[in-house]
């Protein structure tokens, strides 16, 4: 199973990935079957336009029985979240907001 995910990109990658993908959310593909060579052809593609045009993110996001976690991952753009290896395990991470932080520092004990 193939995801690709987009945020803030042109609507070419959108109507692309529509064209060999699922768009099961907005700005959300799947493809239950795509095989190396087409995953490496869209990932071309996705690279080649995001160079030249910019803007917002790409993740692609596959099965890889030998990798970490058992996942690939590759992006474009800055992506919301940074993805960690922490001991064998993906992880999200993102930073706190302002508000998030001043609940931390009141629940804090001195």
């Amino acid at each position: 199973m193939t995801v690709v995910t987009t945020r803030e990109v042109a609507p070419r990658f959108r109507g692309f990935l529509a064209s060999c993908m699922l768009e099961i959310a907005p700005g959300v593909y799947v493809g239950p079957r795509i095989n190396v060579a087409v995953r490496e052809r869209i990932w071309k593609v996705l690279e080649v336009w995001f160079g030249q045009l910019g803007g917002g993110s790409v993740v692609m996001v596959w099965r890889d029985p030998k990798a970490v976690a058992g996942l690939q991952v590759r992006t474009l753009g800055s992506t919301p979240v940074e993805l960690v290896d922490v001991g064998g395990v993906i992880l999200s991470k993102r930073p706190l907001t302002q508000p998030e932080m001043e609940k931390l520092k009141k629940a804090t004990p001195s």
